[in-house]
């Protein structure tokens, strides 16, 4: 969840969509994330919108308090159901991040989530997934949250190598991820993710691929794996800006992701999105899939971001200020946008070329298909997608995706 807020139009107060938002509804899925926005410590890289109990002290620490926040997350799941009416949609698939939604008890985000059985409905196989950090759970409460109804969860991993983790401010110990994943198999979690972090400062070829073998030696049916980003105003930003530690090279970033493709591949895992591969289908993660391909949204939680109907809105990022607009009856919403058809094309364009199966060519405009047949004929788009009408990246194209997609939505 970003941390910086985009522009837009006032929210009104009792965050009421335009009917056009709701046209049509009943013809694509409905999916709820729920921000947890608590840290115990912060990352050095992390640019989320989180807060330590450091942070919060002293500035609406009593609205914006751990022990609350179940409670007050409802009321805006509560919220969703007025604005969304008579939506007889069940919800697909249920996503708790953060921050670290488990530092709240289990017993608080089932609550959460009963929030959203009650109001909306659960589909009969509807996804659940909540993020963890590997230290921030046990066996006991992996059980608890199984039985709460979570089907899915997804363990920050990052790397197994310890000056890595260092780097990072990871609080873990390498070979906790693994017990982790053990732990939720042995839970009756189906579905088990884990997260890498490619590209570190001083991580080795050697280093990225101990990683990759120790995730893959765990079990889990999907892994992401992400090229680290040194965001400006991070503890990591400003050592690299000092000097500290040296920026990686992009071409090494480029030659890790081959690494992990390579190694994944080998280990049984299909890519399905640029920066994620599952054993089976049934692996994906179905929350994120319905973000790239358009579908409806409400994200509940400070900074939270929503989509229903080509209506995009975000909440206020600070805890206390959440709070206090769903205690005095108002929607936490900061402001809003409502996108055009040139907007939700592009955004498809963007957002589908990512995805194994790629984007329709007649998403693209004339200057959009010329850039096309050039990106064909530089290997860059598969051929037989492109005879079945689709653009969709071969593995080169996958390294270029970010240069070419620019090309495409022109």
């Amino acid at each position: 969840m970003p941390s910086a807020l985009p522009d837009g139009e006032p929210m009104p107060e009792d965050g009421a969509l335009p009917p056009s938002a709701l046209a049509g509804a009943a013809d694509r899925p409905l999916a709820f994330y729920l921000h947890v926005p608590y840290c115990a410590t912060r990352c050095g890289y992390c640019d989320f919108n989180t807060y330590t109990a450091q942070e919060l002290r002293g500035s609406g620490g009593a609205l914006a308090s751990r022990e609350n926040y179940a409670a007050v997350l409802t009321d805006e799941v509560r919220l969703a159901r007025k604005v969304l009416g008579d939506d007889a949609r069940r919800v697909a698939t249920v996503f708790v991040g953060g921050g670290t939604p488990t530092l709240l008890p289990p017993a608080d985000l089932g609550r959460m989530l009963d929030a959203v059985r009650q109001e909306f409905g659960l589909a009969a196989d509807a996804e659940v997934t909540t993020e963890a950090n590997p230290d921030s759970v046990d066996a006991a409460g992996l059980a608890a949250l199984r039985a709460a109804g979570f089907n899915r969860i997804s363990f920050g991993m990052q790397s197994a190598r310890p000056h890595v983790l260092r780097l990072l401010e990871r609080t873990h110990t390498p070979g906790r991820p693994e017990l982790a994943v053990a732990e939720a198999r042995a839970a009756g979690f189906e579905h088990v993710n884990l997260d890498l972090i490619y590209g570190a400062p001083g991580e080795s070829e050697a280093d990225w691929g101990a990683s990759l073998e120790a995730a893959i030696g765990a079990g889990p049916d999907h892994v992401s794996a992400y090229s680290l980003i040194v965001e400006e105003g991070t503890r990591l930003g400003q050592r690299v800006r000092r000097g500290e530690v040296p920026m990686t090279d992009e071409d090494v970033h480029a030659d890790r992701y081959l690494q992990a493709d390579r190694v994944l591949s080998a280990a049984g895992f299909s890519w399905y999105e640029v920066s994620n591969w599952a054993t089976t289908p049934a692996g994906r993660c179905r929350h994120n899939e319905l973000y790239w391909t358009g579908a409806d949204w409400w994200g509940a939680g400070p900074g939270a971001h929503s989509h229903v109907g080509g209506v995009r809105w975000w909440n206020v990022k600070h805890p206390g200020a959440y709070a206090q607009a769903l205690a005095e009856g108002r929607s936490p919403g900061a402001g809003r946008e409502l996108l055009t058809p040139e907007d939700q094309r592009v955004e498809r364009v963007l957002l589908e070329l990512r995805l194994v199966d790629g984007c329709p060519l007649t998403l693209l405009r004339p200057e959009g298909r010329a850039a096309a047949e050039r990106a064909l004929a530089d290997g860059l788009l598969r051929p037989d997608a492109h005879a079945d009408g689709r653009a969709a990246l071969t593995l080169r194209g996958r390294l270029l995706a970010d240069a070419l997609v620019r090309d495409l939505v022109d």
